[in-house]
Parts: structure tokens; sequence; C-alpha cells
């Protein structure tokens, strides 16, 4: 059973919804039906949401594999709670005007750091299972 993975991946499904939402309604603001029309707050929301859309598919994978493998529940919900944090800061960084480049870079700090811990971790974990 999945249960911090079903958490995690839960909670990061709720912040990628309000992103989704802020763009249509930024698209329904500026009658802007594909791009950002050159309005930048429908530009910024656009790549807020895209962003999270590319890193967090990864991270959830991992954060499965690390918890079908037997990683304690401890270590799967630090890595993946880093992970929902640094994708929280980022959006807000990106999202702000102008953009606050200091939370964008902890954001994506957080964020790489949580996915290369999670590689880490699972190819740890299984070499760690196949030699034990």
């Amino acid at each position: 059973m999945l249960i911090v993975t079903t958490i995690i991946a839960s909670v990061l499904t709720i912040i990628f919804v309000k992103l989704s939402f802020a763009v249509i309604g930024l698209r329904r603001k500026n009658k802007v039906g594909l791009g950002s029309g050159g309005h930048e707050d429908l530009e910024r929301a656009i790549r807020a949401q895209g962003n999270f859309a590319e890193y967090v598919p990864f991270g959830i994978i991992l954060i499965a594999c690390l918890e079908l493998n037997g990683a304690p529940w401890w270590l799967v919900a630090i890595t993946g709670i880093t992970l929902i944090i640094g994708r929280l800061i980022h959006a807000v960084g990106i999202n702000l005007p102008p953009p606050d480049f200091s939370k964008r870079v902890l954001g994506m700090m957080l964020t790489f750091g949580a996915l290369i811990t999670l590689v880490v971790l699972n190819l740890g974990w299984v070499i760690y299972k196949l030699v034990g």
C-alpha cells in the first residue's frame, strides 16, 4: 500500500489544479485562448503551471518506487514534503510581480535537492536490498 505516496501525490495534485485554475482565470480575464497574448501575468501563470508539470511527475514516480521498495515511511515523507515545499516556493516566486528570483531559486534548489535525493535513495535502497 502506498500511503505516503498517496498523500504526497494528492497534495501535489491540489497545487497543480490551483495553478491550472489560475491560468484559466487569466485566460478568461484577458480573452486569450492560446499562449499568453502578451499578458505578463498570464505568462507567469502559464510558466508556473508548466514548470510544476515538468518536475512533479518524476518526483511522484520516485517517491512511489521508494515506498514500494520498502523504505521507511519517514524517509519517503521527508523527500515528498521537500518536493511540495520546493514547488510551492517556486510557484509563489514566479507568480509575484516582478518575479522574485530568490524564491524561484530556493524553490528549484529544494526541488532538485528532493529529486536528486530520491534518485540516490532509490538506487541505494535497491542495491542494499540486492546485496543484503
